[in-house]
């Protein structure tokens, strides 16, 4: 992927040497919240999914609070094991300059969004507000509430911030199969695809149907909406090799890779071995990767309509 020559973002923020502080998520003295409503890039949902498929690749983290309200404890397990259900990864941090580099990689990939999303707002006789990133390492604070590493990257629309711990990247990589830098890029686009479907009104709108219906509905609602995150994703592909030609020989193979490997279906085969198409939140690996590719072989924001077709 050419990414080297890319503007960079002015909207990193890096809390990396915070080590970990989540200070006062208030202001006002009181402890900060477990995290609440934030829209994550991977796994799957219901009570009966094993928690490495929620902790691992960032599910809405709301699904980690126990039946009581109250958030169950995660148990961390050795880097090079897999967690057993109720453990969560412990994270290897990467080195000083392996991370430099990535700080470099993730602010020419916001800015090569903003780009992109600036001239398809534009487009659509709409404007486009560039969200922040955060860059942390093991906790942080958000609007949402205490984020996590282990929740994988997040988007926290409350306060349009982006959420990453770069150590994911080494999990997505390393455990996950899903190695490149499209398949990095892949990650940061699909949770700006969050962004614009909180832009656009999407978001709001599916909660407030969330908030009516079962929680089998309640997931193929959430199915959709990440599905749309995805070929968003797809959206900012297409526009950004058009303009920048970014892509390079393999670079879509990465993402589609990244795209299957982040199913509901293939992540709880591997948790648990069996798979419930009912607790999914995500969507299959065959349907993430068609909504990644519809969006990277139209290019417009009306290829993901993912809420009124049957078809997903």
């Amino acid at each position: 992927m050419r990414w080297r020559d890319g503007r960079r973002s002015e909207n990193v923020e890096d809390r990396r040497d915070a080590g970990g502080d989540i200070g006062d998520s208030f202001g006002d003295g009181r402890a900060p919240m477990r995290m609440g409503r934030g829209v994550g890039i991977g796994g799957g949902v219901g009570t009966l999914v094993l928690i490495v498929v929620l902790l691992v690749m960032g599910v809405d983290p709301s699904v980690l609070l126990a039946p009581s309200g109250q958030v169950a404890p995660p148990v961390t397990v050795p880097a090079g094991r897999r967690p057993e259900p109720g453990e969560s990864r412990q994270f290897q941090a990467p080195t000083a300059g392996a991370e430099d580099e990535m700080k470099q990689f993730v602010s020419v990939i916001l800015g090569d969004t903003e780009d992109t999303w600036h001239a398809v707002f534009k487009e659509n006789g709409k404007r486009y507000i560039d969200p922040k990133l955060v860059l942390f390492t093991g906790t942080t604070r958000s609007a949402c509430g205490l984020g996590e590493a282990a929740m994988g990257p997040f988007y926290c629309p409350a306060d349009q911030k982006v959420y990453i711990d770069l150590a994911f990247y080494d999990e997505l990589r390393n455990d996950f199969g899903a190695p490149g830098d499209f398949a990095q890029a892949y990650v940061i686009a699909h949770e700006v695809g969050h962004h614009v479907q909180n832009l656009l009104g999407i978001s709001e709108q599916v909660d407030a149907r969330r908030r009516r219906v079962s929680q089998h509905e309640a997931n193929q609602l959430s199915v959709r909406l990440e599905l749309q995150a995805d070929c968003f994703a797809g959206v900012w592909a297409n526009r950004a090799h058009q303009a920048r030609r970014i892509l390079e020989q393999g670079d879509v193979e990465e993402g589609l890779n990244a795209a299957s490997a982040i199913g509901d279906d293939r992540l709880q085969r591997q948790s648990r071995g069996t798979v419930t198409p009912d607790s999914f939140t995500h969507g299959s690996s065959a349907q993430r990767v068609r909504w990644f590719k519809r969006g990277l072989a139209q290019g417009q924001l009306n290829a993901c309509d993912t809420f009124s077709t049957k078809d997903l």
